[in-house]
């Protein structure tokens, strides 16, 4: 059985650990509130820009495009949005798991964009080649930080460096609900007819031509994509963070008390066998 001294310090060492959880959590949830603000504003740009690239492919039928036809290379390249930090719970590791563990893929056609220490650090240990790695960006997601990524990967998916473009995040559902999504991004044709949402009639005339217009609009549409990821992707990490913390916040709190009640008993049998021993000395003299 422990001393009451040992007892003593495990105790005073959880009750550090456990300010420090709650300090964290305190945080995270300003964070969150924060980042869950920024996500819900991003998310009408994305809708409405989703509505008008899939009423214009709607409207242009069946169209030889070079964002719509699957590229001639096997590569795929896969932006992973991990976190810099851990202390999430699975945030982390369910994302990466989408791409490490999925079906179909091979690692040697795979070429990750990792957004985040902790995914860099997870595909660089798995052996997967790594293309970039911007981990500032998660930190402070801004929509030029996406449109020069959103750039970087169509000029290799326009020279052939890449057949298909990816996204994998954690989309923010609400405070305690963060789901990972694997999202396709080019070729675009089947990218649109992925999404499970009702498409909108076709009611718009567009100009310049079909084929322009797609150029111009699905850069766009990309970059939204990426920057709404990263919004949410932050939103999730904060609300897993959270989450985590007030788990580890709750269970040091049963280890101290559990402690306390080890602690009262050896105290109790301390003092037992101090009074023994008194008792026993008093007879002994007498």
């Amino acid at each position: 059985m422990a001393s009451m001294r040992d007892i003593k310090r495990r105790k005073s060492s959880i009750q550090g650990t456990q300010q420090i959880t709650k300090a964290m959590k305190l945080v995270s949830t300003v964070k969150l509130q924060r980042a869950r603000a920024n996500a819900e504003r991003s998310k009408d740009y994305f809708h409405c820009m989703y509505d008008t690239v899939s009423s214009i492919l709607k409207r242009v039928g069946h169209i030889e495009h070079r964002y719509l036809s699957a590229g001639t290379s096997p590569r795929k390249a896969v932006i992973v949005i991990t976190s810099n930090r851990g202390l999430a719970g699975g945030y982390n590791s369910n994302v990466v798991k989408l791409v490490t563990r999925h079906p179909e893929w091979k690692k040697e056609d795979l070429v990750i964009y990792s957004l985040g220490n902790k995914g860099r650090e997870a595909f660089l240990r798995y052996g997967y080649e790594l293309r970039e790695c911007h981990s500032d960006i998660v930190e402070a997601p801004v929509y030029a930080d996406a449109m020069a990524l959103s750039e970087e990967l169509l000029r290799a998916y326009a020279e052939g460096e890449v057949g298909e473009i990816y996204l994998a995040y954690t989309a923010f559902r609400n405070t305690v609900s963060h789901e990972p999504v694997l999202l396709k991004l080019l070729p675009m044709e089947q990218a649109v007819e992925s999404e499970e949402k009702t498409e909108p009639a076709a009611i718009m005339n567009f100009e310049p031509e079909d084929v322009e217009a797609l150029d111009m609009i699905i850069p766009k549409y990309v970059t939204s994509l990426i920057y709404g990821a990263l919004m949410e992707a932050v939103a999730s990490e904060n609300g897993a963070r959270m989450q985590a913390m007030d788990n580890a916040t709750s269970n040091a709190e049963e280890m101290i008390s559990d402690l306390a009640l080890k602690y009262n008993r050896a105290r109790q049998g301390s003092i037992t066998q101090e009074l023994t021993e008194i008792i026993a000395g008093a007879e002994a003299l007498g």
